[in-house]
């Protein structure tokens, strides 16, 4: 005869049941992560730069605007403002960081996405990983850059806190001043009389 099991010694059995499933399935995730294929990596050459985190490349015989993901650089025409009060041309600062950084190239840029200006984003290297530098993170890191994603928050701070590039004083985040002299373009005017 087969004698009822307990309460209790269900109670176990589910839980070592649990407990197998949820390794399972951690074993599952790791197998994938260990297989999955990296992002191919381009290795470009640099036609020019076009602001400090937009720059343009040839690929396949054409050129391709690639923007660098998780940053977000003071715009071309973007002043700031030193400590002293008085305006600096930050953004055009901005943009010569990255031309210093990026040099005459080539680029080693691993592909992203498209955003929805079909631009290409992509994070490039000045050699291939892991030498060379991380033109976004070194953006960031020297003050010219602000991070727009976790990625670059530890070269960010590190810039805030020695004072580099755009954090040497007072300046509008490159996404609120585009907002600002989007809509400052767009507004319609009153016609004259």
């Amino acid at each position: 005869m087969v004698r009822p099991r307990s309460p209790l010694a269900r109670l176990r059995w589910r839980r070592r049941l649990r407990s197998l499933a949820a390794l399972l399935l951690i074993a599952a995730m790791a197998i994938i992560a260990w297989t999955w294929p990296p992002s191919p990596v381009h290795v470009v050459p640099l036609v020019h730069v076009i602001d400090g985190d937009s720059l343009t490349v040839r690929q396949e015989g054409g050129p391709v605007t690639i923007r660098l993901t998780g940053i977000d650089a003071a715009e071309y025409r973007q002043d700031c403002a030193r400590r002293d009060a008085s305006r600096w041309p930050c953004g055009r600062d901005a943009r010569t960081a990255l031309e210093r950084l990026a040099g005459r190239g080539p680029l080693h840029c691993e592909v992203a996405a498209k955003d929805r200006y079909d631009r290409t984003l992509a994070t490039c290297r000045t050699r291939p990983f892991p030498d060379g530098v991380d033109l976004g993170a070194e953006m960031v890191r020297l003050g010219w850059a602000v991070a727009s994603s976790d990625a670059y928050l530890a070269e960010e701070a590190e810039a805030q806190a020695q004072r580099r590039g755009i954090w040497q004083g007072s300046f509008v985040r490159p996404a609120e001043w585009r907002a600002a002299h989007d809509r400052a373009a767009t507004v319609p005017t009153a016609p004259d009389e």
